[in-house]
């Protein structure tokens, strides 16, 4: 398959006092959705963060669509009208209204569809569903002020959506649909939209993904198209007995009362050869789980 990317970076590098995030290389595929997934603290937000340049001071360099750098993503209209963001905390100004948000995304992006806005605010029940409300935009739930960006990015024609944690305040019916909205957006223009969404549980969100990054403590476990990961790896199951003969082929391993399961590479499954164990295909959060065990840094 012929890949292109709406989204590299290379010799990315940020460093605090008890974090280092490093990674040699990012790849976002283009016509995709590709989720950015790790335990709280992997890095994920620092990420988006220095992608999106609310933070600004790093190592290495963006490159977007195959023709901007980071610079441009600063100096360059058409690079902010291209990325759609929504982010976590506070987003909005304390006093903002939800009326006022015609004026601010009209003045801050030309390509803005106010109807498009009405729309989404009715149709995801967002407070009272009428985007001239003079209802104060701190006083909705979290969920409401998630949709809420949600709904304004959604309502521009971007070429790519990056969302930090867009399902983090949702309740699992809004969820699916946010899962419903990703997909509809990369119709749009088949092959031309692209999502880069980032998650601490992929559970809610593996339906939607086409693509997985793994980060963990900063760094990249693995990453792939699912299809290929859930070739690459291979959930087996057993009977507790046997447990201890074979969990140091294992990447990871649980026990019960009942028995155990456990991921394992593909190509290290002829290690069990004569083991009394079942194999299955893995889900990703299956993958995820297992792969982030090996790095964590819970004990």
């Amino acid at each position: 398959m012929n890949i292109e990317y709406s989204i590299t970076g290379k010799n990315l590098h940020k460093k605090y006092k008890n974090f280092e995030l490093d990674i040699p290389e990012l790849k976002i595929p283009k016509g995709f959705a590709t989720a950015l997934i790790g335990e709280n603290g992997a890095g994920k937000s620092t990420l988006l963060d220095m992608l999106m340049g609310i933070h600004l001071r790093y190592d290495g360099e963006f490159t977007f669509f195959g023709k901007y750098h980071d610079k441009d993503r600063e100096e360059k209209l058409e690079v902010k009208e291209a990325i759609g963001y929504t982010g976590t905390g506070s987003y909005y100004m304390p006093n903002w209204k939800v009326a006022n948000l015609k004026e601010v995304y009209g003045y801050l992006f030309d390509r803005f569809d106010w109807e498009k806005f009405v729309s989404y605010v009715k149709k995801l029940a967002i407070g009272d569903g009428d985007a001239n409300s003079s209802q104060k935009i701190k006083k909705l739930s979290d969920g409401n002020q998630m949709k809420l960006q949600i709904a304004g990015a959604l309502a521009r024609a971007t070429d790519i959506l990056v969302m930090d944690e867009p399902a983090s305040p949702l309740d699992p019916l809004m969820r699916d649909k946010l899962c419903e909205l990703i997909r509809e957006y990369l119709a749009r223009e088949e092959g031309e939209k692209s999502v880069f969404f980032s998650t601490h549980n992929i559970a809610d969100m593996e339906a939607v993904t086409d693509y997985a990054i793994i980060l963990s403590n900063g760094r990249i476990l693995e990453e792939g198209f699912v299809e290929e990961l859930k070739e690459k790896y291979i959930l087996v199951k057993g009977e507790k007995e046997i447990a201890a003969t074979i969990t140091q082929h294992l990447l990871s391993f649980t026990s019960s009362n009942y028995g155990f399961e456990g991921l394992i590479a593909s190509e290290k499954l002829a290690l069990l050869a004569g083991e009394n164990v079942t194999k299955e295909t893995p889900s990703l959060s299956q993958i995820c789980v297992g792969l982030m065990k090996t790095a964590t840094k819970v004990k």
